[in-house]
């Protein structure tokens, strides 16, 4: 039973549960530790490796020398890798706990993700926090090392909050025709609205933020036509215009 539990809390002997190749090398997500691991003549060799991950690394994305990392239950961190001086740097990180079941790098400051409680969210690195970054030559070492609780010294903003309802299993960026652009799309398992009031449903965790609702757009054909008439109406447009404007926007993407 001892050598059972062990076996359990050693970092060094679970299994990684996330893996990306960077710079010709491999990053691994072994429980709450992040290795860099390069490749041996007979093994990969372990580079370098941070271990003030909270919990548990479960997704892994790289941009340039950026790394994203996501944690099981502490939304996002965002790392630096120093080549001269082979460490791993945690320069920012989300203040929301957030318990990730998917993610999507999106640009060079920005991450997709997606919690257990059915939310999609966006975060993004304040830009003078990323300008600095950048043009830091020391790569902000010092101030890097000064976070509070435990925490990285720069925080990322949420720009983006939507309530699905379902648990949100994957998120990916695709064109869903030919020359179309592109939309990050999110997979469940059930229809996402439950006939609940719609603000309150779509902020059941935290306010709805900055997007437009599909879902809900896609239910005025099917609404009375007094009801079209009236929010037609407040409108100041024609249901037959406002019919013409949402077929548009979703020939736009599919």
């Amino acid at each position: 039973m001892v050598e059972n539990l062990n076996f359990c809390t050693n970092p060094s002997r679970r299994c990684p549960l996330a893996l990306s190749q960077f710079q010709g090398r491999l990053l691994a997500g072994i429980g709450p530790v992040l290795r860099l691991y390069d490749l041996g003549k007979k093994k990969l060799l372990r580079k370098c490796e941070n271990k003030l991950f909270p919990n548990t690394i479960i997704t892994i994305h790289t941009y340039r020398d950026r790394i994203y990392v996501g944690d099981i239950q502490e939304s996002f961190h965002y790392c630096k890798y120093r080549r001269d001086e082979n460490q791993l740097y945690i320069f920012a990180d989300d203040v929301y706990p957030r318990w990730l079941t998917a993610s999507h790098h999106v640009d060079f400051d920005t991450m997709a993700g997606a919690d257990k409680f059915g939310n999609v969210y966006f975060v993004r690195l304040p830009q003078d926090v990323s300008d600095e970054i950048e043009e830091d030559p020391t790569g902000g070492k010092i101030k890097w090392e000064q976070g509070r609780l435990n925490g990285a010294p720069n925080k990322v903003e949420e720009i983006v909050q939507f309530h699905v309802g379902d648990v949100v299993s994957s998120l990916q960026k695709a064109s869903l025709i030919p020359g179309g652009g592109e939309c990050i799309i999110y997979g469940t398992e059930h229809p996402p609205l439950c006939g609940r009031d719609h603000m309150a449903y779509r902020s059941a965790y935290f306010p709805v933020k900055d997007v437009i609702d599909g879902d809900l757009c896609e239910q005025f054909p099917t609404l009375p036509m007094d009801m079209q008439r009236k929010i037609a109406d407040e409108l100041d447009r024609t249901p037959a215009e406002i019919l013409k404007k949402l077929e548009e926007i979703r020939n736009k993407i599919i």
